[in-house]
């Protein structure tokens, strides 16, 4: 396949995709392997950055998806719904927050940390797929050990963990 037709493909196949597509799939799609397909997604991501457009091709969660560049915020307001993280309460929000710093963490200690039971919230980011048992943890007991999701990461627009801001320094008393 042709760079100008395959370049095409992968647009159309990242457009309609609602969740990040990884590299792999992109490549099987246009009969590339993976470092040709990795290099002309890389051209496609310069010339969004470069150009005046409202959308970047961007890597996320292990894969590649249009986004809205954010100087466009503004505009979008009053048409975006955030689905997933609309209408989480604070101690929802509190709990999250906990677990992506922190993972994998238990209920135990998230409650240790937030001071206050958190077996709603914690049933909330369950039921939105924003954390998931990770493991269990050696020791009496052995509790359940909870982290964020791929669709966590796909929410919030990260690469992954390491793209999270870094925490406040808190100054010692």
């Amino acid at each position: 396949m042709s760079p100008r037709k395959a370049k095409a493909v992968l647009e159309a196949i990242i457009f309609a995709a609602a969740r990040p597509v990884p590299l792999k799939n992109l490549a099987a799609a246009v009969g590339w392997d993976e470092y040709r397909t990795e290099l002309l997604l890389a051209e496609m991501m310069r010339e969004c950055q470069h150009s005046r457009r409202g959308i970047e091709l961007r890597k996320i969660a292990g894969g590649y998806q249009y986004t809205t560049k954010p100087w466009t915020a503004p505009y979008l307001e009053a048409f975006q719904r955030p689905e997933v993280t609309s209408g989480l309460s604070q101690a929802a929000l509190e709990t999250l927050a906990i677990i992506a710093y922190r993972q994998p963490i238990t209920k135990v200690e998230i409650e240790d940390i937030r001071g206050v039971r958190s077996d709603s919230a914690i049933n909330t980011l369950l039921e939105r797929e924003l954390i998931e048992e990770k493991g269990r943890q050696d020791g009496p007991g052995r509790p359940i050990l909870l982290g964020t999701t791929q669709r966590f990461l796909e929410c919030f627009g990260l690469a992954g963990l390491e793209d999270l801001p870094p925490l406040p320094k808190i100054p010692n008393k």
